[in-house]
C-alpha cells in the first residue's frame, strides 16, 4: 500500500527498461531469449525481446504496452520509448523522496510531454518522397546495429523501392498500408541475393505437371470459389439401378467441369489463382489448354494479387468476364532452395509487391526480417509526415536544453516535474554512450558544449567517440518516431505514478455491475 506500492511499481517498470537498455544504438548488444520449448530468439530489437518475455508484474506489463504501441504505431523506436519511460520513473522517485506529491509530479510531466510536441514540431525537417537518398539514410538509420548492418546498403534501397511503390495519394497526401508488402524469407544465398518482385511471390506450385512452367502476359483469373463440383447443400438421395445411369452420372459431372474450363479459357485467361481446391479432372483439362493453375491460395494472397496485377477476384465461375483479368508480364514456377514457388513478375504499377529475402541461416534470416521491418516502417513513416529529425541523441539534446529553459519560466513546484522530466531525456545519448563503451559523462559535457556552439544536429557519433553533426552524417529518424516515444513513455510513467494502492481482486468482470455506490456493489466484502 501507499509508497511501498509506489516503490514497487516504479522497480518493476525500471527494470523492464534496463533489460532493454543494453541493445540500444548502433553498439547495442543482442539478448538470447529461450522458451520453455527450448527453441532459441536472438535480438535486440526491443519489440521482439519485450514480446517473447514472460513477465508477470502489472507494473512492468504497462511499460511493456509502451513498445507494444510503439511498434504497432511507427514500427520502430520502441527500445527508445521504454527507456525513456523507466528513466522518467527514476526521476519521480527522486521527487517522491523530496515529499513532492505524485499528483503535482503527473501534472508537470504532462505539461512536458505537451510541450516536448511542440518542440520535436519546431525542429522537424522537412522532407518529400521524392528524395530517395534521404529516405535510403532513414531505412540505414533504422537498421544500424541490428544483423542485418552489414547488408543495409542492399535491404534500405529494397525498403525505400518497395515503400514508395505502394503509396498511394490520398487527399493530397500520402498514404502506406506496410501489409502490402509481403516478406518471403528462404535460407540458402546471402543477404545480397534478396530483391525487389513487382509482384507477388506465391509459396505454391501448379497443380499439374503438364500445365506450362512460365507464361508470359499472363492474363490472371482469381477465383475465390472451388473448380469443383459442389455438394448438395439438401440432402438428396439419387438412385442408380443400372450402369449406364451411373455412366451417364459420371459423364454429366465431366460436362460440368469441362464447362467450367471453357469459361475461363474463353475469358482469355492463362493463369488461374483459386483460393479453394480443383479437382483432378478440371486440372487435366486446365493442363490441355495451356492454362497454368495453382489452388489453395491464402487469402491474404488472393488480395495481394489483386492489388498487384489489377484483377478482381470473383466468386462464380460463371460470371467470370474479360474485364475482370489481370495482367502480370510473366508468371513462372521456380525452384527456391528446394521448393517451387509460382514468381508472378513486371506487373504495371502494382500496388502489393513482394521483398524475396535470402540468408545463410534461419536464425540470420528471421534477424534481417526484424531489420527489415523496421526500415519499411521508418520509411512509410516519414513519407506520410514528410518530417525527419537528426538522430544520435541530437534531437534529445535539443528537448533537454528546451525543456529546461521551457521549466524555468514555470512557477510552483510542476517546475521540478519538468526539469526532471528534461534530464530524463539525456537518458538516449547517455546510453549511446555507455553501450559503446565510451564514459558518458566525458561525452555528455562535450555533447552539451558542442551543442549549444553548434546547433540542433549534434549528436553522438559512437565510432568517432566525439560530437558530429547528425544531419551531415546521413543520421536520421521520422519526426514519428520521437514524437511518439515522448508520449507514450510519459502516458506509461504517469498512469505507473498514479497509483497507489495494489488491491488483490476477486474477480475483475463483476466491477462494472451496477449496484452501490459507484457501480462498486460488485465487489466483495473485505474485513481489513
Amino acid at each position: 500500500m501507499g509508497r511501498d506500492a509506489q516503490r514497487m511499481n516504479i522497480l518493476a517498470g525500471r527494470i523492464v527498461s534496463e533489460v532493454v537498455k543494453t541493445t540500444l544504438g548502433p553498439r547495442g548488444m543482442d539478448k538470447m531469449l529461450v522458451d520453455s520449448l527450448g527453441d532459441v530468439v536472438v535480438t535486440n530489437d526491443g519489440a521482439t525481446i519485450l514480446k517473447e518475455m514472460d513477465i508477470a508484474h502489472p507494473a512492468a506489463k504497462m511499460i511493456v504496452e509502451v513498445a507494444k504501441t510503439q511498434d504497432d504505431e511507427v514500427g520502430d523506436g520502441t527500445t527508445t520509448a521504454v527507456v525513456i519511460a523507466g528513466e522518467l520513473l527514476k526521476k519521480a522517485e527522486g521527487l517522491l523522496d523530496q515529499n513532492i506529491h505524485p499528483t503535482v509530479i503527473t501534472s508537470g510531466y504532462k505539461i512536458a510531454a505537451e510541450e516536448a510536441d511542440k518542440i520535436l514540431d519546431s525542429i522537424a525537417t522537412k522532407i518529400d518522397i521524392g528524395d530517395e537518398d534521404m529516405l535510403t539514410k532513414v531505412a540505414h538509420t533504422a537498421m544500424t546495429g541490428k544483423g542485418a548492418e552489414k547488408a543495409k546498403e542492399t535491404l534500405g534501397t529494397l525498403a525505400v523501392r518497395a515503400v514508395r511503390q505502394v503509396a498511394e495519394k490520398v487527399n493530397g497526401g500520402w498514404e502506406i498500408d506496410t501489409d502490402n508488402i509481403k516478406v518471403e524469407k528462404k535460407t540458402g544465398g546471402s543477404v545480397e541475393d534478396s530483391k525487389l518482385i513487382q509482384g507477388l511471390v506465391i509459396d505454391k506450385e501448379r497443380v499439374h505437371s503438364g500445365m506450362p512452367l512460365k507464361v508470359k502476359d499472363a492474363k490472371i483469373a482469381l477465383l475465390s470459389s472451388a473448380l469443383e463440383i459442389k455438394e448438395s447443400s439438401t440432402d438428396a438421395e439419387i438412385r442408380i439401378t443400372d450402369p449406364e445411369m451411373l455412366q451417364r452420372f459420371i459423364d454429366q459431372e465431366e460436362q460440368m467441369l469441362r464447362k467450367m474450363v471453357e469459361k475461363i479459357k474463353s475469358t482469355g485467361a492463362n493463369v488461374v489463382f483459386c483460393q479453394k481446391g480443383i479437382d483432378d479432372l478440371a486440372q487435366h483439362y486446365l493442363a490441355k489448354e495451356g492454362i497454368l493453375a495453382t489452388r489453395r491460395v491464402k487469402k491474404s494472397d488472393m488480395e495481394a494479387l489483386a492489388k498487384a496485377t489489377g484483377a478482381r477476384m470473383v466468386t462464380k465461375i460463371e460470371d467470370l468476364d474479360e474485364k475482370d483479368l489481370g495482367v502480370a508480364g510473366i508468371v513462372e514456377e521456380r525452384r527456391v532452395a528446394g521448393d517451387e514457388m509460382i514468381f508472378v513478375e513486371e506487373c504495371l504499377d502494382p500496388k502489393a509487391v513482394c521483398l524475396l529475402l535470402r540468408g545463410g541461416t534461419e536464425h540470420f534470416i528471421d534477424s534481417v526480417e526484424r531489420a527489415l521491418d523496421d526500415a519499411i516502417g521508418v520509411v512509410a513513416s516519414v513519407i506520410e509526415d514528410g518530417t525527419v529529425v537528426a538522430g544520435g541523441g541530437a534531437v534529445d539534446m535539443q528537448l533537454v536544453k528546451q525543456l529546461s529553459e521551457f521549466a524555468d519560466r514555470q512557477s510552483g513546484r510542476e517546475q521540478l516535474a519538468i526539469k526532471a522530466f528534461a534530464e530524463a531525456l539525456e537518458i538516449i545519448p547517455r546510453t549511446l554512450s555507455s553501450n559503446a563503451g565510451l564514459d558518458p559523462i566525458d561525452l555528455l559535457v562535450k555533447l552539451r558544449a558542442e551543442h549549444e556552439k553548434s546547433g540542433k544536429h549534434i549528436g553522438i557519433d559512437v565510432f568517432a567517440a566525439e560530437p558530429v553533426d547528425m544531419y551531415k552524417q546521413g543520421i536520421l529518424e521520422p519526426l514519428r518516431i520521437k514524437k511518439q516515444a515522448v508520449k507514450s513513455a510519459s502516458e506509461a510513467a504517469i498512469m505507473i505514478l498514479r497509483i497507489d494502492d495494489v488491491i488483490a481482486a476477486s474477480d475483475l468482470k463483476g466491477m462494472g455491475a451496477p449496484g452501490g455506490a459507484g457501480g462498486m456493489g460488485g465487489m466483495p466484502d473485505m474485513d481489513m
